[in-house]
């Protein structure tokens, strides 16, 4: 082939360059200037969040989830093991231990029906993860979270205008935390953000994301001059990813209509081939709108998953497989974690294959996609 098909590939969608230039122009670039607020106004208000604070990468969102929630050495935090590692190591740099819960075979999400038989007296907090931009159960979660008196912070990297039950994934916990790193739905190279809907955090968080300093405060009048007062960082975004990524937000509905059509091209072509057992396609969303993040397909086992993807990449074709289940991972093993402790999650992370997906992918690509899949398996079955 004269030309790779990318797994992902960064994009401009509307104003962005135009808006770094006024950025520019403004004099405000390390931060909370004009298009920082600018983007957290439309988020609070599109996603009907009571706050929302911009900080550097969902990584850092994470990372004030964990301290907001008061979490300790010795404390334990329910999560997947399939995600990403940031849901874990924002527990871990305290000292919080993570306590690793098998996923669904349908949604890829946590099951909420083991949470309650992990739970200890050490139980502090659940981190759940939307996987695919497809929701957890939070109704379920919420009502165990409750009767425990366990704290909710939503781990929406991937979900970022995805809904359930009519609400935004991300606003529905005590906390969410979304990205905008290069690979999801909406943009800026590296950006996150930390959704507070419990409004008793937000003077802390507040606090914590200006270094532990009540710089917030000084700045509204409330305090005669500002000065350390509590646990905090530097979770402040530079305004030029602010700005750019201000443009991509005000383009999110025509983005998430983009990726949808590629996701059902993906979804339709490959029906043959599910309908003949040789693939599973993805759950289809029950409660609520997905943001078509990503397209994976599910294989009958690791050996046939790996070699899909070198027959793929042999024809200029980038899939990819995901996470490698972070209990099997060697910091995981140090948790005392043993193969086939999760295994639903040992399960489908090897056999799960991501399909290229970008927002200016074309019908011809993706049809080469579906081609190559097609050959392979045609290939094995003469």
């Amino acid at each position: 082939m004269n030309s790779r098909i990318p797994f992902n590939r960064p994009f401009v969608a509307g104003k962005e360059l135009f808006y770094i230039a006024q950025a520019i122009t403004f004099g405000n670039l390390g931060g909370n200037g004009h298009f920082t607020n600018q983007c957290a106004r439309l988020l609070e208000e599109r996603f009907k969040i009571p706050k929302v604070l911009l900080v550097p990468s969902c990584t850092a969102a994470l990372e004030m989830a964990a301290i907001l929630f008061d979490l300790k050495p010795g404390d334990e935090v329910l999560l997947p093991s399939f995600t990403f590692v940031s849901t874990a190591s924002c527990l871990v740099r305290l000292g919080v231990r993570p306590v690793f819960v098998d996923i669904r075979p349908d949604t890829l999400n946590i099951d909420e029906n083991l949470l309650e038989q992990a739970i200890t007296n050490r139980t502090r907090a659940i981190f759940p993860v939307h996987y695919a931009g497809l929701g957890c159960n939070m109704t379920r979660i919420m009502q165990i979270a409750e009767n425990f008196g366990l704290r909710v912070a939503e781990d929406a990297a991937q979900a970022v205008n995805s809904y359930q039950n009519g609400r935004a994934l991300g606003s529905i916990g005590h906390l969410g935390c979304y990205s905008f790193h290069e690979t999801k739905n909406v943009i800026c190279g590296e950006g996150g953000a930390l959704c507070i809907n419990d409004p008793a955090l937000i003077e802390r968080a507040e606090i914590i994301r200006d270094k532990g300093t009540n710089r917030k405060q000084f700045f509204r009048g409330q305090v005669d001059k500002y000065t350390w007062v509590d646990n905090g960082s530097s979770y402040v975004p530079s305004e030029l990813s602010m700005a750019f990524l201000y443009a991509q937000l005000e383009m999110v509905d025509t983005i998430n209509a983009r990726r949808r059509t590629i996701y059902q091209y993906y979804e339709h072509a490959l029906i043959p081939l599910a309908e003949e057992g040789w693939l599973r396609l993805p759950l289809a969303c029950e409660h609520g709108e997905t943001n078509s993040h990503l397209f994976y397909i599910l294989l009958k086992d690791q050996v046939t998953r790996n070699a899909l993807m070198d027959h793929l990449n042999g024809h200029g074709i980038n899939a990819v497989f995901h996470y490698v289940p972070l209990h099997s991972s060697p910091m995981g093993q140090t948790y005392g974690y043993a193969p086939r402790d999760l295994p639903v999650t040992e399960e489908i992370s090897g056999r799960l294959l991501r399909l290229p997906l970008y927002y200016d992918i074309n019908e011809v690509d993706q049809a080469k996609v579906v081609e190559q899949i097609s050959a392979f398996f045609k290939k094995a079955n003469p």
